[in-house]
């Protein structure tokens, strides 16, 4: 089950800080981190950081201006 990081009404750096600091706390087990945010920069912040620990990223649009950011740990 993947956890899920609500950062909606935040805005950078602090969503992103967020989104790396709870990266490095999964578990080797957990693979799956959900974010939701509101705010559009993270769009582009997020994944970025994301890849570099070793994450995919998947964007949906969950509401007009709200979205949900999957990361997945790439398989070693």
């Amino acid at each position: 089950m993947a956890q899920t990081l609500d950062v909606r009404g935040e805005i950078c750096p602090y969503p992103m800080m967020r989104t790396v600091s709870a990266l490095k706390k999964l578990s080797t087990d957990e693979r799956t981190l959900e974010v939701v945010t509101d705010h559009p920069p993270t769009l582009e912040t997020i994944p970025t950081q994301a890849a570099r620990l070793g994450f995919t990223t998947a964007v949906e649009e969950v509401g007009g201006s709200e979205w949900r950011i999957v990361l997945t740990r790439d398989r070693d």
